[in-house]
Order: structure tokens, then sequence, then C-alpha cells
């Protein structure tokens, strides 16, 4: 069955059968999963890195950002959980799949080599920014950016 909210339960061990409708969160292994919201079964794990997700606690509500795209899985499903709704996205042909790919191995490339250097001046989230963030300041700024900048990326 298709999703639009999630539940979240915070745990230590991502449980072996995760539940539809709820987002696992494991703090002491900067890991989330959850079945995919399109209902077609598959697990989806999003490692909380400075260079893959962050996880935003606002009171009872979750926030996973970057966007969630299942395209290896046949579903090929696409959406954002914001303050623990789903937020279903379009589609994406196969060449903005691969144009945002590419942005995700550049914005890492960019952080390992800031990390190397010990100079995180020019990355747009910074080195020393908790995985696990529990505020609601700058939520609403921080999915425009996200958003234009992945729009912006399909105008190149």
């Amino acid at each position: 069955m298709r999703q639009t909210r999630l539940s979240h339960q915070f745990v230590e061990f991502i449980p072996e059968k995760l539940e539809e409708g709820v987002l696992y969160v494991s703090k002491r292994y900067s890991t989330a999963a959850h079945k995919c919201c399109c209902g077609c079964g598959e697990e989806v794990f999003t490692p909380l890195t400075p260079t893959d997700w962050s996880l935003r606690i606002d009171g009872d509500y979750l926030t996973l950002n970057p966007s969630i795209g299942n395209w290896s899985y046949a579903c090929r499903s696409h959406y954002w959980i914001r303050k623990s709704q789903v937020i279903w996205a379009g589609q994406m042909s196969q060449r903005q799949i691969e144009r945002t790919r590419a942005i995700r191995r550049n914005t890492k490339q960019a952080f390992f080599k800031a990390a190397k250097s010990n100079d995180f001046s020019n990355l747009k989230q910074p080195a020393n920014e908790p995985l696990v963030k529990n505020d609601t300041c700058g939520l609403l700024d921080s999915f425009l950016r996200a958003l234009k900048q992945w729009w912006t990326s399909f105008k190149k």
C-alpha cells in the first residue's frame, strides 16, 4: 500500500523485518531504514553521513534530507520525507537520474577533498553539523535550497 505518512522508531539495531509505514532510526549506527513508500516491499537504507542523508527531529516529526530516489528498484519511486509526511515526486528520466547521481558523486568528492585538506569553508553543509538534528529553524530554507539545486541541475 502506498504510504503518505511514516511513524518512526528509534532503535539500536535496524530490525531484520521492517514494517510498512515505519522509519527506523539507529543513532548509534547512523542509519535510517524503511520499506519503500510505494508499497513494493523493497527495503530502503539511508546512511546518515555528511555526504549522504541527514535527519532532523522536529518534535514528534522526522525529516530526511535529501529525497529518496529508488532508481535501482523496479518501482523507481522518488519521494521526500518531510515532517513524517511522504511527499511524492514525479518520475525522473534516466538522464535526470544519471545527472542526480553525478551531482551526489561530485558532492562526496568535494567533501573528502576538503576533509583531506581540512578546509570546509566552501562546502554547503559544515563538517561539524550533526547528522541528527533537533531543530526547526531553517528547515524550509534547506528544503528550498535542495529543490532549487535539483531543479537547476536539469537546466544545464
